[in-house]
């Protein structure tokens, strides 16, 4: 989990980026924890604001995190002429709900998060990110997205898959079985959208 070194975090996956490294100046450490899923930081960077890192990989950082979460939320909600019930697996930081929320069309949200931890510290240390949290639009259920999908037959218009990168607890969010179980839990005008590393 010690990621930091002389003041400096660096995200190194020689799986997912062989020979490369992404490295950001760091300011302050806000909160370091491993929880029952993964390892957990938020940090304070110079030029990035505050940054969610899970299992050394950064999630999002207040500078950009915007374009990641508009474009994984609207791109599927308006793609889809009539998205009223949307399904959100994963996404923890809730920027990814802030968005389904704002659509005037979009009646119920429900998301499903493995890592009560990350919406916790999401809430505590990224508050512009989690408001999503709050709307009366957005049901939040800790547990499994395989096991969540299985009891929702033909249930929604949208669901978006905002997963950490394929590597430990995420990796089986990348398997043909979980896109089989999307399909299941879609209605049959549905449309899914997924992060893809």
């Amino acid at each position: 989990m010690d990621t930091i070194s002389c003041g400096w975090f660096s995200e190194i996956q020689a799986e997912l980026w062989p020979g490369q490294a992404f490295s950001l100046k760091v300011k302050n450490v806000i909160h370091k924890e491993k929880s029952k899923y993964q390892d957990i930081q938020i940090i304070e960077t110079e030029t990035y604001g505050k940054c969610l890192i899970l299992d050394g990989i950064i999630q999002c950082t207040s500078r950009d995190e915007f374009s990641y979460q508009e474009m994984i939320a609207f791109l599927p909600l308006f793609s889809h002429p009539n998205p009223k019930k949307v399904l959100i697996v994963g996404g923890g930081d809730g920027g990814v709900a802030r968005e389904v929320v704002k659509h005037p069309l979009v009646e119920e949200v429900h998301q499903i998060e493995i890592d009560e931890r990350v919406v916790e510290l999401s809430k505590q240390h990224l508050p512009e990110m989690a408001c999503g949290f709050k709307s009366e639009k957005l049901k939040l259920t800790i547990g499994d997205g395989f096991e969540y999908m299985k009891k929702h037959k033909n249930e929604f218009d949208v669901i978006i898959t905002d997963s950490s990168d394929p590597i430990g607890p995420a990796v089986s969010l990348f398997n043909e079985s979980y896109y089989k179980l999307m399909k299941h839990a879609l209605k049959e005008d549905g449309i899914v959208c997924s992060q893809r590393r």
